[in-house]
């Protein structure tokens, strides 16, 4: 009990800091990024809860405790939503409103797809704003939130999907154009009254959905022709990898490295080397390759 009172007067003395503090620089505008993010995945939770219920997930075959587990998720992502709300006012500035959104589920096992999808880029978003952050007290509290997003999206890959935990030894950091790409195509409009944020999104990429490590992939995505050579680059858990693109007129192919595995998320880049916002030219499209305990990948 003595840590866990520990634990929460040291939550309650980084909120007082962080409300405290009203010159932040660009702080603001990365935490409307991050509310931004927390507005969409209370959204979606909220709207998947109330379209499915305790029968519809049982009928689905998942154990009767799955969708209680997701109600709390939901109940931090509010929670999410109110901390930063708070944080931004106190500050200031002008949180963003919710945006509306259209999430594809059509049952609760594309509830729950979309879901470990989601937790993952959260994660990674989080994780790739830790650099942007200015204030100290900030970044605490950004660290206390990228942790329970890590939670959430294990425990969906892991308790309920049954497949990895994790992908590798570390988190993969997105930059915020790269989050907001992938965000954007399921957000339909947004208030006109909402502060600028800081990323656009970036061209899309599409990966066929049959794309295996080791095999050749169709591709989707617009060719400005400003490049003569492309690639098809990924940043993973594990280190980044690429191989050239083949365009053959309208067609557009590369091969999976063999080495890709867990999940991962793939650009379009004008060049070989590490990902960056300069080389990009399309994407991310996040792909899943589940593995199994010995490191297989799963059919």
């Amino acid at each position: 009990m003595k840590s866990f009172f520990a634990v929460a007067s040291l939550f309650l003395l980084i909120d007082a800091h962080v409300l405290s503090r009203a010159d932040q620089g660009t702080d603001p505008a990365v935490l409307n990024f991050a509310l931004t993010l927390e507005h969409f995945e209370n959204a979606f939770y909220r709207q998947g809860l109330q379209n499915f219920s305790e029968y519809d997930f049982k009928c689905a075959d998942f154990p009767p405790w799955v969708r209680g587990r997701f109600q709390q998720i939901s109940e931090h992502e509010q929670t999410h939503v109110d901390f930063l709300t708070t944080a931004l006012k106190a500050a200031g500035a002008t949180p963003v409103e919710p945006c509306t959104y259209n999430f594809p589920y059509t049952d609760p096992k594309s509830f729950v797809d979309l879901s470990a999808a989601f937790e993952t880029v959260g994660s990674s978003a989080y994780t790739g704003a830790a650099a942007l952050i200015e204030n100290k007290d900030y970044l605490t509290a950004a660290g206390t939130i990228l942790v329970v997003e890590a939670r959430h999206s294990s425990w969906v890959d892991s308790s309920v999907k049954e497949q990895n935990a994790w992908s590798g030894p570390f988190e993969v950091p997105l930059d915020p154009n790269a989050v907001f790409t992938i965000a954007s195509s399921f957000i339909t409009a947004c208030p006109e009254s909402n502060p600028p944020l800081p990323a656009k999104a970036n061209p899309s990429l599409a990966v066929a959905a049959d794309a295996r490590p080791g095999q050749e992939a169709a591709l989707t995505f617009e060719d400005s022709g400003n490049s003569s050579s492309l690639f098809l680059s990924f940043l993973t858990s594990n280190g980044p990898a690429s191989s050239p693109i083949t365009i053959n007129g309208d067609q557009k192919t590369a091969t999976i490295p063999e080495s890709v595995k867990g999940t991962v998320f793939a650009f379009v880049t004008n060049n070989n080397e590490t990902v960056s916002v300069n080389n990009t030219v399309a994407g991310p499209a996040l792909i899943m390759f589940p593995f199994g305990p010995d490191g297989k990948l799963l059919n």
